[in-house]
């Protein structure tokens, strides 16, 4: 599967100010990137960091006035999905040492407070079909409703209101996939089929000693999701992370099937 991705955003920044930026899809192997084209407006610094755990970069920028920035690029999807309910999951004593900060409570995700939760409801499974299970249980207990959070939501408020969007999905996930004792992580990603077209979230987690991406809102093909980053949760991995005031004049996503050239 190949995607064709535009991204255009528009910003107006009172005073000089410091950006995080992290928009460019990730080079790996169960993805190619072709044709990128990155455009920002005049900035004072520009400068690429590696992201968590190597997977794509971020852009520190300082600039002022107006910043407006462009990404254009086709990624060629090619990740072997595998029926999540087949999948086991290893004990914690046995997990590689780069998945245990996503075994952990983070900001947005207090898995802690949920362990009896998931061990009473959901102790019938284990591994995959737990995560399957507990994909399924937020499709269809949950309602995707924009607007009903916020930056500041965390998991624990999600699971009360029964409500939120694909970052809370996520974080859902996430939250209840921890408290069983399987690490997960927050996955930035382009996809086709969200509505309205945005950046979208989705979880990845642990299993057979590689990590799986499952989108708890149903809305997309994990077999047609370009990554962009990952991080404990959305905290690691926002689009755009300012350290001054800055104000959205405008911003637009685009994601769509790669249209194929004749022969």
């Amino acid at each position: 599967m190949k995607l064709q991705i535009d991204v255009a955003l528009d910003y107006a920044l009172p005073g000089t100010t410091d950006l995080l930026l992290q928009i460019e899809a990730a080079h790996l192997p169960e993805q190619s990137v072709s044709n990128a084209a990155l455009d920002l407006s005049p900035c004072e610094h520009f400068a690429r960091v590696p992201a968590q755990d190597s997977i794509g970069e971020r852009i520190f920028l300082r600039t002022q006035g107006q910043f407006t920035a462009s990404y254009r690029a086709t990624v060629d999807i090619q990740r072997v999905l595998a029926d999540l309910s087949t999948l086991a999951a290893l004990p914690p004593h046995l997990l590689p040492g780069e998945t245990v900060p996503y075994l952990l409570d983070s900001c947005y995700c207090p898995a802690n407070q949920f362990r009896s939760y998931v061990a009473a409801e959901f102790g019938a499974y284990e591994g995959g079909a737990r995560i399957a299970a507990l994909r399924d249980f937020i499709r269809e207990s949950f309602t995707y409703a924009p607007g009903s959070s916020n930056s500041e939501t965390t998991a624990l408020e999600t699971f009360v209101r029964r409500q939120g969007v694909c970052r809370d999905y996520a974080h859902m996930l996430i939250t209840l996939a921890r408290a069983s004792a399987i690490p997960a992580r927050f996955a930035s990603v382009y996809a086709l089929g969200v509505e309205p077209p945005d950046f979208h979230a989705v979880a990845e987690v642990f299993l057979d000693g590689s990590w799986q991406l499952v989108d708890p809102t149903g809305m997309t093909d994990e077999g047609a999701t370009a990554k962009i980053g990952i991080g404990r949760d959305a905290a690691d991995v926002a689009f755009l992370t300012s350290f001054g005031p800055v104000e959205m004049i405008s911003q637009s996503v685009s994601v769509e099937p790669a249209r194929q050239l004749a022969a």
